[in-house]
């Protein structure tokens, strides 16, 4: 490891620069920004960067390896010593116990991160790798070779080697509004489209672009906990709407006639619960905001899979001119590590949004926008989708059986729309504590109970079943069957 170049070190012309220059090269060997077996820059750089005599810098690396400090390694040159003299535990500088830093010596955070600490804080917000991570696709099945392909095809193009238009690549935005329009009934031009870095920076873009601090937001419960996050950095205030059926409760909305500057609903796979809103409740719920002038953000981001219930056409393509947003991700469909998800919105509104996203964070990385175009307009997307389509439905359905068969009824299985998900409620159970108990096994999952913001008491799972095979499936429901038998042994014995 080679030391820094000192340019950065400060001699006083007007007092001895030896004893300086040699003072500063302990300093630093004692403080661990001269890290010990680095090698020091040659005594004629030295000089030049630090504007000093040569023999100045060579009298001083002299005595410092006389008194210990740094050594010589032949042919090699100047080194830190592994080991330092024995003085040097007397001018080493004291420094407070480790964790007894006191935190009041710093300024003041923001209030929305004091009413973060409160929530339950997991190791991660994001999936892991372990098996039944929610959220993971099948990364094995992934067309890797023909990504791979076309991403060396792109990837000398100095045209795509820059920042970048903060809305997206255009080829991209053409070919995604043409599949949208196919796929899910959603009419927009790439002028509409906003490229993101997944569905979390969407939900950002949207809550600073339409909110006010203090305005009022409408949001299922239980929900998607990320929206609920995004919404109070705006310091919302976030009214909660109930299920009916695993869906958003569009009756009570209009009955209690709410009113709101947006409401969030994933209506094509509800969030965590799996319900899909009729056809009749989606017009309902468009003739509502219209009349209570209220933006609706439609989040689709776990709807690519839906097999259970026939796709409804999205809320954005049904009527004109609706204050509709819609939220799409790729992290799910193809690789998370990609990172792009998308927005569309009101072709009168679109600049503000691009604004917002130019201020947040800027274009998103274009090497991988232009290889996901030419996958989208080669047709391997819609191929790779159909394929994941089969795969995850197979999955899903063994996973619901084992199930059915091994943990019903201490273990209640809810009905879902969609193959990425099984959602299995505990009751009696701390969820927390089991969600923990399967990750010490490997098992990856969600605890349910972290969806409900009115903490009513939930208590289940959200386990993905994409990114498993046959025997970690089996693997688990043993598992968790034995562990729930021994918790209730346990009770009963107390």
């Amino acid at each position: 490891m080679s030391a820094p170049d000192f340019s950065d070190l400060f001699l006083d012309r007007k007092r001895p620069l030896q004893e300086q220059l040699y003072q500063s090269l302990i300093e630093w060997i004692i403080s661990g920004r001269l890290v010990k077996n680095s090698k020091l820059p040659s005594s004629r750089r030295m000089s030049e960067s630090l504007k000093i005599s040569r023999n100045t810098v060579i009298h001083v690396i002299e005595l410092l390896k006389k008194e210990g400090f740094l050594l010589s390694k032949a042919g090699k040159g100047v080194y830190v010593s592994q080991h330092l003299p024995y003085c040097a535990m007397e001018l080493e500088p004291s420094s407070p116990p480790s964790g007894h830093f006191s935190e009041f010596s710093l300024p003041k955070l923001s209030d929305f991160n004091e009413a973060m600490k409160s929530r339950p804080r997991l190791k991660s917000r994001w999936p892991t790798l372990l098996p039944f991570s929610p959220g993971v696709p099948d990364l094995k099945s992934f067309p890797f070779s023909i990504w791979n392909k076309t991403y060396r095809q792109h990837q000398d193009r100095i045209p795509i080697s820059g920042y970048g238009d903060p809305a997206g690549y255009l080829a991209l935005r053409e070919r995604l509004a043409e599949h949208l329009l196919a796929s899910r009934g959603v009419r927009c031009t790439s002028d509409q489209i906003i490229i993101t870095n997944g569905r979390q920076e969407a939900l950002n873009i949207c809550a600073q672009t339409i909110l006010n601090y203090g305005d009022t937001v409408l949001m299922e419960n239980p929900g998607y906990r990320g929206a609920r996050f995004a919404f109070n950095t705006k310091n919302a205030k976030v009214n909660l709407v109930g299920l009916k059926e695993n869906r958003l409760d569009v009756d009570q909305l209009i009955q209690e006639n709410l009113n709101a500057k947006l409401i969030y609903t994933t209506a094509t796979y509800q969030h965590p619960m799996g319900g899909v809103l009729p056809l009749k409740d989606r017009r309902n719920l468009l003739d509502w905001a219209e009349k209570s002038n209220c933006w609706i953000l439609e989040d689709e981001a776990n709807s690519i899979f839906s097999f259970e219930e026939k796709p409804i056409a999205a809320l954005q393509g049904m009527k004109k001119n609706t204050p509709v947003i819609f939220i799409g991700s790729f992290c799910r469909t193809l690789l998370p590590s990609l990172r792009l998800g998308y927005l569309i919105v009101p072709e009168s509104v679109a600049p503000s949004f691009i604004d917002t996203k130019s201020i947040l964070s800027g274009p998103c990385n274009l090497l991988h926008q232009a290889v996901l175009a030419d996958f989208i307009n080669d047709g391997h997307y819609v191929r790779h989708i159909r394929r994941m389509q089969e795969n995850y439905k197979g999955k899903w359905a063994h996973f619901c059986e084992l199930i059915r068969t091994h943990l019903e009824p201490d273990i209640q299985l809810i009905k879902s729309s969609a193959a990425m998900f099984v959602v299995i409620t505990t009751p009696g159970y701390d969820d927390t504590y089991l969600s923990e108990k399967l990750i010490e096994r490997g098992f990856g999952n969600a605890p349910l109970s972290l969806s409900d913001a009115k903490k009513s008491g939930v208590s289940g799972l959200v386990l993905g079943c994409a990114n498993t095979t046959q025997l970690q499936r089996q693997q688990l429901v043993e598992y968790l069957a034995k562990f729930l038998k021994s918790m209730n042994i346990k009770g009963a014995s107390q």
